[in-house]
């Protein structure tokens, strides 16, 4: 029998020393990993993760860009207004508003009150029935030559005229110089006339318009003369509709840039120099004499 091995201070025999497994370190090993990691425990004199820097708030939405409103445009009148026998695109109130927009002006498309066969009570009755919402930027009056149709008096027209002139003048604010009045065109020199007075009838316009033009003058509205480009239609047929009597689209657009310095001025725009127009240099102070 072979001895046994005996520990030599107390004679007592020797112990097997305990061995770990390799395995059985590695897992331990792996635990406390994932417990420190896990923050289940802190290593003595360690320091402490720093927090997460705090997000900054978002910025805010930049302030939308605020477009001014569009300038308001009413115009009033009979036929000659609304455009009779033609499409509404091309009736001067409309091409007047897409002139002032070429020249920077932000007008929106006008509002149209008129009638064809509309006389000076008719129009006060549709603005008594149904009153447009004022105040607008300008206002244009054109009416009359029904009431001369009718064969009224000048000084009838006169009274109706002032009316609605001053119902014009309230509706753009009070303000009569952003009014402009249109004179009556001539329909004597239409094919319309032609087995009429037209000298006759053409004197009727001309006293007609001289009451509209002082009425106009007395209220301080502002005045566009398009009788005389009406006149041409007597050598230009094609200013003339298919019915013989009202505008083709080229005498509204004539009648529109006529009106165009007016309605500048009216809404406090300066009004362009002419294309070609020599600009005049300033006169150099006279020397000593």
């Amino acid at each position: 029998m072979a001895a046994g091995r005996y520990d030599q201070s107390s004679g007592e025999p020797r112990r097997a020393r305990e061995t770990i497994p390799p395995v059985t370190r590695r897992a331990q090993l792996a635990t406390v990993a994932v417990w420190l990691v896990l923050g289940g425990g802190a290593v003595a004199g360690a320091p402490s993760p720093s927090p997460p820097p705090a997000r900054k708030p978002p910025a805010p939405p930049p302030a939308p860009v605020s477009t001014p409103p569009s300038l308001r445009f009413l115009a009033l009148g009979d036929s000659y207004t609304s455009g009779e026998r033609v499409g509404p695109a091309v009736r001067w109130p409309v091409q007047l508003a897409a002139l002032l927009r070429a020249q920077g002006v932000a007008v929106g498309e006008p509002e149209v009150i008129a009638r064809t066969g509309w006389a000076t009570d008719d129009l006060a009755m549709a603005l008594e029935e149904a009153p447009p919402s004022g105040p607008y930027d300008l206002v244009a009056l054109q009416i009359g030559v029904n009431d001369q149709y009718r064969e009224r008096s000048a000084e009838e027209y006169r009274g109706a005229f002032r009316v609605l002139l001053a119902q014009a003048v309230a509706l753009a604010g009070g303000r009569p110089g952003r009014v402009v009045v249109l004179s009556i065109p001539d329909w004597s020199v239409t094919p319309f006339a032609a087995r009429r007075d037209r000298p006759a009838i053409a004197a009727e316009i001309d006293r007609f318009n001289a009451v509209n033009r002082q009425e106009a003058a007395r209220a301080g509205a502002r005045y566009v003369d398009v009788t005389p480009e009406s006149r041409d239609a007597a050598k230009d047929p094609g200013l003339i509709a298919d019915d013989g009597l009202h505008p083709a689209p080229p005498m509204y657009a004539a009648w529109a840039r006529l009106a165009l310095a007016p309605a500048l001025a009216a809404l406090q725009v300066p009004v362009p120099a002419p294309t070609g127009a020599a600009v005049p240099t300033p006169r150099k102070p006279p020397g000593p004499r």
